[in-house]
């Protein structure tokens, strides 16, 4: 959904050529906390309260598990719907479930890449690329948690050699 929105923004012959969201791990490590957080919750119930069963109980049982359910929906929705995209003309970030954020930096402008791995995140295939431009403070510099970050960098640097390319060629 993310990238269709991101396509009617493209600019006169861009194009995708990569896409990437944040790595699985982080929704579902957001799910246990919530899940471990229902469970605190129900075990604090029923030490409270005995496993005496009333209205009240119930509307602290129905809290228990509906604000749990409802936060991991949202979280998986929103990490469906923000992106990374590698244009032919520039590296995009699209955020934001109902109200949307497009930031992005050009290619042109792209000075360093910085690839940053844990040991955990090279065990599972995810990390963090910052991207250095020329015009500082502007734009997206920092892709958080992204899954298969060395082909996205590699992608990067591929897509600006081109672009210097074809802007060579066009001069």
């Amino acid at each position: 959904m993310s990238v269709q929105y991101l396509s009617q923004q493209l600019g006169a012959n861009e194009k995708i050529l990569y896409t990437e969201r944040h790595h699985w791990i982080f929704p579902i490590a957001e799910m246990i906390k919530w899940i471990l957080a229902a469970i605190v919750i129900l075990v604090v119930i029923i030490l409270l309260k005995s496993w005496q069963p009333d209205w009240r109980w119930v509307n602290w049982l129905f809290i228990a598990f509906v604000v749990p359910a409802f936060r991991i929906a949202w979280g998986f929705i929103s990490w469906r719907m923000n992106v990374y995209a590698l244009t032919n003309r520039r590296v995009v970030e699209v955020t934001g479930v109902v109200n949307k954020t497009v930031a992005d930096s050009s290619l042109e402008k792209l000075t360093d890449v910085v690839l940053k791995q844990s040991l955990f995140g090279r065990i599972l295939g995810f990390g963090d690329i910052e991207v250095l431009t020329a015009a500082a403070g502007a734009g997206i510099n920092y892709l958080k948690q992204i899954r298969k970050p060395m082909q996205f960098k590699q992608a990067m640097v591929n897509a600006k050699e081109d672009l210097e390319h074809e802007m060579g060629q066009s001069r």
